[in-house]
């Protein structure tokens, strides 16, 4: 009785689930695009105006050795140019390569103001902290991304043939717009 109340149910489910796949497979890549395209826009244009950032005083402490003058508003450009181009989907690879080689930069604070990045080390993070290692996930991002722009994708049942009803559209679409 209860196994056959289960098989019903898959029977049920499972259509629902495959259709839920495909349009993760289909929409995922792009949605991620886009969206860390905003993240890195916006995050960009508050470090152009003064005090808005809440990252302002820990890129002018952990970059000292620079004028926060001209930095500041280099590092705001920089982030908005990845943003527009993660946003449009252009330059994809000049895109992912300005995003790798700002990252680093972001771990800066680890190592240069500690004090700024940890309420007690190595478990317990300030809000600074926290805002440093939410980077993880956008360099992951970065990298599923970079992993696309040759043409690649998400397949939602992999080993089952692809039908033209089931095979997602490819993210290169997404990532050309």
């Amino acid at each position: 009785m209860m196994n056959n109340l289960k098989t019903r149910f898959d029977n049920q489910f499972d259509p629902i689930d495959r259709q839920i796949t495909r349009a993760m497979a289909q929409y995922g890549l792009p949605l991620m695009r886009v969206s860390l395209g905003i993240v890195f826009f916006w995050f960009g244009a508050l470090k152009l105006l003064p005090g808005l950032s809440p990252a302002e005083e820990l890129v002018r402490n952990s970059t000292f050795f620079v004028n926060p003058d001209w930095f500041l508003p280099l590092l705001a450009f920089w982030e908005m140019a990845i943003g527009l181009g993660l946003i449009f989907g252009k330059f994809m690879r000049l895109t992912l390569l300005l995003l790798f080689l700002q990252m680093p930069g972001t771990l800066l604070p680890l190592f240069v103001v500690p004090e700024a990045v940890w309420n007690q080390f190595p478990h317990a993070l300030t809000i600074e902290g926290q805002y440093i290692v939410k980077n993880v996930v956008l360099v992951a991002s970065g990298i599923v991304l970079g992993g696309t722009v040759r043409g690649g994708y998400l397949e939602p049942e992999p080993g089952k043939a692809a039908t033209a009803v089931t095979q997602p559209q490819p993210t290169r679409r997404f990532m050309e717009m």
